[in-house]
């Protein structure tokens, strides 16, 4: 039975062109992991990740023509892939047949091939998945699997294939989608994220495998000589109190059991601070946070939440911080948290060196998500707050014991004043995520902390941890909290959307120069933001530049991996090309206070001595920098 949505396929006209199987299995082969990805994106996620992968390579594998004699192409889709009639052949065969595959089984029909579990590939013995991505590929998975199927497809048409409205239309058609139209204003409402389609998270070629039920497997392989004792054993097995080695909520099955991680795994061993230790305590970490929550003594809910932190199943969402390992804990970590929160049962945990956030709706464990962060080494401010929540673009915070006020900042409006928020057994109240705005940057809010020793401010980058935000010097950084350095910090608060999802420590900003500019057109600011990790590397540094009375800092140059604008080499270069006023162009460059001197080369040529160089020059042109620092040593311009 067709649906309203998918229809039955057009015939090709008489002049169509011809595809020969040939021609097709050439164009599969080649574009055989673009044509799995595209497969994967229509596919419904309510599928689960391990069945969507194999249903994704079983359609695309049986995109051909059918036996060896030609097959005829649509003809609006005669020119595909570099003008391949043959890819845009396959192409469609793998748009109509995941299209299929979402749609519901009916009793008056018979269920097409594509709506049944795939006989070939299949994978004894494992499950697979993709690769996880950071938050904003989670976010934007979440936002495609509340579209429909033929809006997934126009969404992956767009963004993956690169392909104009037109020819998504006419793909579509092709397909036997009937409400094109509405598929493409519902697409519409989507964020136009299409970068993001080219990540691990949405690549079944790329996959992560975990083992099924070992345990049951070897009991099946018994069952031809005692099937009956064998049903009796396994459901005595799955039965006994406090299994953590069963199938327990969104956990995968067992795969192993031993002394060591059964302890790790059971709740009655979690590690809970007293309320008050953090006031003895030498260092303020996470070591000394109490227990909190209304649920901390829920044993069946933190059970689950160790299962699946330790062998997360198919249909769990797992994130971490890049670096951050996502395996199960050595020993009993400590419980931070255990709670009702909005609609979900949330649970936070610590084994000393990563965060782990367990989370499940109210009304059961499907939809459970498993966050990580990696957090060693953290004291004080770094230890200052975890995210508790996410929900409708809002943020909500766990603080420290020792954190007495939180308020909101919006780092554009220094001279706006903070806004208090309320805390309730450390528990903030919401905050609007900048992680999770789209479009303009209208407005970037920061969590203000204040304790016995001081305000700081935090900003949420899409991770567990919020990162520190500091400004001045590398090396002698300070904090943001009062009103000069927040108003230094305004024109460059929208560029810490480059540094979502990176695994952020620190984030700080430092004028390290300002120049005056040809025409008498006033002094403009440099300014090099640098994000710190918690791995100790993919360091991202900023060169940004402000013009007198800009509103925003433009960045000039950016590098990662780099030692520059750090506190072990706060030594930064970089130019840009500026046209003045009276419309003459300029290649501007600027050096720390160390520079002795700048060098052009390349297509603009010249030099000056101190750390300022301003050469007139024409649109467009590139060049190289080098500079000289007064005890001798050169450096290059950040690119």
């Amino acid at each position: 039975m067709q649906s309203q949505d998918v229809a039955k396929r057009p015939a090709a006209s008489p002049t169509a062109p011809v595809v020969d199987v040939e021609q097709a299995e050439a164009a599969l082969v080649e574009h055989y992991p673009r044509l799995v990805r595209l497969a994967y994106l229509v596919l419904p996620p309510s599928l689960g990740r391990n069945r969507r992968v194999l249903t994704a390579h079983a359609l695309t594998q049986r995109a051909l023509p059918r036996g060896r004699a030609s097959a005829s192409a649509i003809p609006a889709q005669s020119t595909g892939r570099d003008g391949d009639p043959g890819y845009a052949f396959v192409r469609l065969q793998v748009v109509r047949t995941a299209l299929e595959a979402g749609l519901p089984l009916s009793f008056r029909a018979w269920p097409k091939r594509s709506q049944l579990p795939p006989l070939l590939p299949q994978v004894w013995g494992l499950r697979l998945f993709p690769r996880s991505g950071g938050a904003d590929e989670l976010a934007l998975d979440q936002r495609l699997s509340a579209l429909s199927g033929p809006a997934r497809a126009v969404y992956a048409l767009r963004g993956l294939e690169k392909l104009p409205d037109g020819d998504v239309r006419r793909v579509l058609a092709a397909a036997g989608v009937d409400e094109v139209d509405a598929a493409l204003r519902e697409t519409d409402e989507a964020p136009t994220q299409f970068e993001l389609l080219n990540s691990p998270e949405f690549d079944p070629c790329s996959l992560h495998a975990r083992p099924t039920d070992l345990m049951r497997r070897r009991q099946h392989g018994k069952a031809a000589l005692a099937a009956a004792a064998a049903v009796a054993v396994c459901g005595a097995l799955l039965a006994l109190p406090g299994g953590g080695w069963g199938p327990d909520g969104a956990a995968a099955p067992a795969y192993a059991a031993n002394p060591a991680a059964e302890a790790a795994l059971n709740p009655g061993k979690l590690t809970r601070v007293v309320p008050t230790a953090w006031k003895s305590a030498t260092r303020k970490d996470f070591s000394v946070w109490p227990a909190r929550g209304d649920l901390t003594e829920n044993t069946a809910l933190l059970r689950r939440a160790l299962a699946v932190w330790a062998r997360p199943g198919a249909s769990v969402q797992v994130s971490a911080t890049p670096g951050t390992p996502s395996g199960g804990p050595a020993g009993p970590p400590q419980l931070l948290y255990a709670g009702t929160v909005d609609n979900a049962r949330v649970v936070i945990l610590y084994d000393g060196l990563r965060i782990a956030r367990y989370a499940e709706p109210k009304d059961g464990t499907k939809g459970a998500a498993l966050d990580f962060a990696r957090v060693d080494g953290a004291t004080g401010t770094e230890a200052n707050a975890v995210v508790l929540d996410r929900a409708d673009g809002n943020v909500r915070y766990l603080t420290a014991p020792w954190v007495r006020k939180a308020a909101e900042r919006d780092l554009l409006k220094p001279s706006a004043g903070a806004l208090p928020m309320t805390l309730t057994d450390g528990i903030t109240s919401p905050l609007a995520s900048p992680a999770q705005q789209t479009g303009a940057c209208t407005s970037w809010n920061v969590l203000q902390l204040t304790d016995d020793t001081g305000t700081r401010l935090m900003s949420d980058l899409g991770e567990l941890v919020p990162a520190h935000l500091t400004a001045g010097r590398p090396g002698s950084a300070h904090e943001v909290s009062g009103a000069e350095t927040q108003r230094a910090w305004a024109p460059f608060a929208c560029s810490l959307g480059a540094m979502r999802s990176l695994g952020v420590r620190s984030v700080n900003a430092w004028q390290y120069a300002a120049q005056p500019l040809p025409d008498a057109s006033g002094a403009a600011e440099w300014v090099c933001t640098r994000a710190e990790t918690w791995r100790g590397g993919g360091e991202r540094v900023l060169a940004q530049f402000r013009t007198p009375g800009g509103t925003y800092g433009a960045v000039a140059a950016k590098a990662q991996d780099v030692a520059a604008c750090g506190a072990r080499d706060p030594q930064v270069l970089a130019g840009v090309l500026w046209k003045s006023a009276a419309g003459s162009w300029y290649l501007l460059a600027a050096g720390g206070k160390d520079t002795k001197s700048i060098r052009a080369t390349g297509g603009v040529n010249g030099s000056a001595q101190g750390g300022l160089l301003a050469v007139k020059t024409k649109q467009g042109v590139q060049a190289e920098l080098n500079g000289t620092l007064d005890d001798g040593r050169t450096i290059t311009g950040l690119r």
